[in-house]
């Protein structure tokens, strides 16, 4: 799961596995093999990745299926464009 979910994430940013490991300071191979379940990133990693993401750890672990969006730092006025904006596409 945890691979499963690095890899989406990633590409839901269309970013290649290289691009992801300079963001991380890793190799290309340490993306492919955490992608691969070759690996387990470290704790440290895993809070990175997590921040990175904008995700929590228990989301990147796959114990929590609900998929956020930090809107610290917007005005009301944004935030509540935001949501309008996300109810619009769940109701579609």
């Amino acid at each position: 799961m945890l691979n499963e979910n690095i890899k989406r994430l990633r590409i839901s940013r269309n970013q290649t596995q290289v691009e992801l490991a300079d963001a991380m300071s890793v190799s290309k191979q340490c993306v492919s093999n955490w992608e691969n379940d070759n690996v387990q990133p470290s704790v440290e990693m895993l809070v990175k990745l997590a921040n990175y993401f904008d995700v929590s750890t228990d989301y990147l672990l796959g114990l929590d299926q609900s998929d956020t969006v930090s809107l610290d730092g917007l005005t009301d006025k944004e935030s509540a464009h935001i949501k309008m904006i996300v109810a619009d596409l769940k109701s579609k």
